[in-house]
C-alpha cells in the first residue's frame, strides 16, 4: 500500500461479537494519530442490523454503518462469535463474499476464521483459529488448510488470527505489511505492545507459578536490544542471564513461546528494516550494523519475514516515514 493512500478498513459487527476484537480493531485501525503527520487508514463500523446485542449482552451497538459499507472496503474485518456453532446470517456471509470477490483483503480475529469457511473462502487455503476449536473447526471444514497453534496466518488476500490477544499481533502485522516497520513500531509503542510476535509462535505458552522471585527476560532483552550489531550468540546471551543455555531456551519457550536465536535473528531483521526506511542504501552498512553480518543474508532474511526484497522495500517503505514522525522514539523492553 502506498504511504499516501486512503486505504478503508471495514469492521463488520455481528449479534454476539466479542467486544475485545472490535477494541482491537478501532486501537489499530481507527485512531487518528495526528503526531505522524498522516492518518493511516480511513477506518468505519457496521452492522447487519441497527441494533446490535455484543456477545453475552453485555451492551448493545447502535449508530453504526450498514452492510453498505462493506461495499467499498479495502480491507473487511469479519465478524467473530464465541457461539462457532450458531450459523452465521446469510446476508452476512453474501456481504463477506462479495467482497473477497472484488478483491478486498479479508481479516478474521479469533473465530472470524468460521465466518470466512462458512462463506466458502477458506478451501483449501491456510487459516488459524482459537486452540479450544480446532477440533471443531476441522470437522466441520475439512478442506481447509488449519494451523491450530500458531498466532495468526498471512495467506495473502485473507488473514485470520488465533485468539483474542493475537487480533493485537495481526493488526500490527497488517500495519508493518502496509507501512513498515517504523510506523508499525510507532502503533506498538502506543499500545504498549510487543511490537513483532512473528505468526508461527505458539498459541498457548503455559506459565507455571515460578519457584523463584522474578525470571523476567525484560532485562535480558533490553541488553540485547542495545546491542543487536555486536556478534551476539544465544551462549551470550545465556552467559549475561548468568543460566545455561538449556535453561535460557527453556525460559524463552515460556515466556515468549519462541527460541532465543529466532528471536534474535526477528530483532536483527526489524533492526534492518529500519534502517533501509530511515535511508540507509549500502546494505553492507546495513547487515553489518544489525547483526545479520553479510548483505546475501541481508536479502535472504528481508525477503523471508516482508515478502520484498530491501530495494523493494526501500521503495515502498523509505521515503517520507521517517519525515512523517516528530515524537521521540525511544526503545522499551518487550514483554
Amino acid at each position: 500500500m502506498s504511504q499516501g493512500s486512503s486505504h478503508r478498513v471495514v469492521l463488520l459487527v455481528d449479534e454476539n461479537s466479542n467486544p475485545f476484537e472490535m477494541s482491537c480493531a478501532i486501537e489499530i485501525f481507527g485512531l487518528r494519530r495526528p503526531e505522524l503527520g498522516r492518518e493511516l487508514y480511513d477506518f468505519q463500523l457496521c452492522a447487519a442490523a441497527p441494533s446490535t446485542r455484543m456477545r453475552d449482552g453485555f451492551f448493545t451497538l447502535t449508530g453504526v454503518a450498514g452492510l453498505e459499507a462493506t461495499e467499498d472496503a479495502d480491507t473487511l474485518i469479519v465478524p467473530n462469535r464465541p457461539d462457532t456453532d450458531t450459523p452465521r446470517p446469510p446476508h452476512v456471509l453474501d456481504a463477506v463474499r462479495r467482497a473477497h470477490t472484488r478483491g478486498a483483503r479479508l481479516v478474521g480475529f479469533c473465530s472470524g476464521a468460521f465466518t470466512m469457511a462458512e462463506a466458502g473462502l477458506l478451501d483449501g487455503r491456510r487459516a488459524a483459529c482459537h486452540w479450544m476449536w480446532a477440533d471443531s473447526f476441522r470437522s466441520r471444514f475439512p478442506r481447509v488448510l488449519l494451523e491450530p497453534d500458531v498466532l495468526f496466518v498471512d495467506d495473502g488476500d485473507i488473514l485470520t488470527a488465533s485468539g483474542s490477544a493475537s487480533a493485537l499481533d495481526l493488526g500490527l502485522h497488517v500495519v508493518r505489511r502496509d507501512h513498515g516497520a517504523e510506523i508499525a513500531n510507532h502503533v506498538s509503542r502506543r499500545l504498549v505492545f510487543a511490537a513483532h510476535r512473528d505468526g508461527g509462535q505458539r498459541q498457548f505458552v503455559e506459565r507455571p507459578v515460578p519457584e523463584v522471585p522474578d525470571e523476567s527476560l525484560a532485562p535480558l532483552l533490553a541488553w540485547a536490544q542495545e546491542r543487536l550489531g555486536e556478534p551476539l550468540t544465544v551462549a551470550d546471551l545465556a552467559a549475561r542471564a548468568a543460566v545455561s543455555p538449556a535453561t535460557l531456551h527453556r525460559r524463552f519457550q515460556a515466556q515468549l513461546g519462541t527460541t532465543p536465536l529466532a528471536w534474535l535473528t526477528g530483532e536483527r531483521v526489524a533492526l534492518a528494516c529500519r534502517m533501509i526506511e530511515r535511508g540507509e542504501e549500502r546494505l553492507d552498512v546495513v547487515a553489518s550494523r544489525s547483526g545479520l553480518g553479510t548483505a546475501a543474508n541481508l536479502r535472504t532474511r528481508v525477503r523471508r519475514e516482508t515478502g520484498l526484497s530491501p530495494s523493494a522495500y526501500r521503495r515502498r517503505f523509505g521515503t517520507s516515514v521517517t519525515e512523517a514522525m516528530t515524537v521521540t522514539e525511544t526503545p522499551w523492553p518487550r514483554p
